[in-house]
């Protein structure tokens, strides 16, 4: 039996239970300090007297980072290791979140927060593929579902700090402060995290890797069997292999899904709390409301976690997204408190829950040795789209309004669940190891 199987064969431990929350704290902080940007960037628009268009140079140059970084993390968590690259980003995101409170102008919180995106965009599908490594198959799409889930906590702490500390004062450098956060727990994951089993034999360190496998067991209470040698160690990664006759169009797809769900998601919820104070609310309301809104993303988790492991992949993220595409709509005609309320917890719960199914895909349709660069690939082409979106949101208001704004988001939402239905069923499957 092998190892892989062997962790396959065993159910939810202790172990389990720890790399999840362990996992899950690092992707809450990543979380927390890209909400925090949309409640500071209300908060800089009145401070510092700034344009449309300066805070959207402030929102978009973070996922320029994150787009560097994606791209860059996968390909190293496939060199070097899960860990090590996900230690190492939350340790650049946490101190560079840092500094941006001493920021003194414009220009100079526009470079540190292309730095952040380049933590911040290294460790979400880092933190996903070591997950899902170590899932057994039968519920890895939930245990990465679950994972997804700490976006909502992370998302609903920037939202309460946002409500509580964030003022066009001094109290946006506070929240800057707390966004240091990640640097300290980078200790945390570094130290008392496991390094993937998969990961360590296809790099030869089948010592490495017994052991890890053997702690499982025995937290899950499972005795061990003996597996055979690996073999020798897999080549390096390389990104021209995801372009193959074999997983072309996989690597389409996912980059397609990942591209409209990225721009729906960033064009909408960074700009909100700033839209809702456009739309003459003043910045305690529309934190409040964005609050509320952001709430609506645990159900929605908890919805996509159930049915994840019955419809399948496929069905539980096109469906998602298609519920997403017309609670947009919504939001974009509504025009009352209640109206604004209901359709945004809507189009929040629904797209959360599409983010949860995408996360627990992406490792999957890739083999061992590529599956951090095809993970961060495919989120580093979404984050292109959330380079975009937050540039491309006031023209959409300034042309049309939220009407127009929110059913440009529909269509990406649309775009990205056709995209879904050309990609590979991996429910209860092994993952590929070569």
């Amino acid at each position: 039996m092998t190892r892989a199987e062997r962790l396959d064969r065993l159910p939810f431990g202790r172990a389990h239970g720890r790399l999840l929350v362990g996992s899950g704290i690092g992707w809450a902080l990543d979380a927390m300090d890209v909400a925090l940007i949309s409640f500071i960037m209300a908060a800089l628009g009145i401070a510092w007297n700034l344009t449309s268009t300066e805070l959207s140079v402030v929102a978009s140059i973070g996922f320029v980072g994150m787009a560097v970084g994606a791209s860059l993390g996968g390909l190293l968590a496939d060199r070097i290791g899960r860990r090590q690259v996900f230690a190492l980003t939350l340790l650049v995101y946490g101190l560079a979140t840092g500094a941006a409170a001493l920021s003194t102008g414009l220009v100079m919180l526009i470079v540190l927060r292309f730095v952040i995106g380049l933590g911040l965009g290294a460790e979400l599908p880092v933190a996903s593929t070591l997950v899902s490594e170590y899932a057994p198959k039968r519920i890895r799409g939930r245990m990465i579902v679950i994972l997804e889930a700490f976006w909502a906590v992370g998302w609903l702490a920037a939202a309460v700090i946002g409500y509580f500390v964030v003022n066009p004062g001094t109290g946006w450098r506070w929240a800057f402060v707390i966004g240091m956060v990640p640097a300290a727990y980078a200790l945390v994951v570094r130290y008392a995290l496991p390094e993937s089993v998969r990961f360590l034999e296809q790099g030869g360190r089948e010592a490495e890797a017994e052991e890890s496998v053997r702690y499982f067991e025995a937290s899950a209470g499972v005795p061990p069997v003996p597996s055979p040698p690996v073999g020798d160690p897999a080549p390096p990664p390389s990104w021209r292999e995801l372009w193959s006759p074999r997983l072309r169009r996989r690597t389409i797809a996912i980059w397609l899904a990942w591209f409209g769900v990225n721009f729906s998601y960033y064009g909408a919820f960074i700009w909100l709390p700033t839209l809702l104070v456009q739309q003459g609310y003043d910045l305690v309301q529309s934190f409040e409301y964005t609050l509320i809104i952001t709430l609506a993303q645990l159900p929605g988790y908890a919805v996509a976690a159930i049915l994840i492991e019955k419809w399948g992949r496929r069905a539980t993220l096109a469906s998602f997204l298609g519920l997403s595409a017309v609670a947009a709509v919504l939001f974009g005609q509504a025009d009352t408190v209640a109206t604004i309320i209901a359709a945004g917890m809507a189009m929040s719960a629904f797209n959360l829950g599409a983010w949860g199914a995408l996360y627990a895909v992406t490792p999957e349709i890739y083999p061992t040795r590529l599956r951090g660069t095809g993970s961060g690939s495919a989120a580093a082409f979404g984050r292109v789209a959330a380079i975009l979106a937050p540039l491309s949101t006031p023209v959409f208001i300034s042309i049309g309004g939220a009407p127009l704004a929110f059913g440009v988001f529909a269509f990406f939402f649309v775009l990205a669940g056709v995209a879904a239905l050309f990609l590979p069923e991996w429910t209860g499957k092994e993952l590929q190891e070569r």
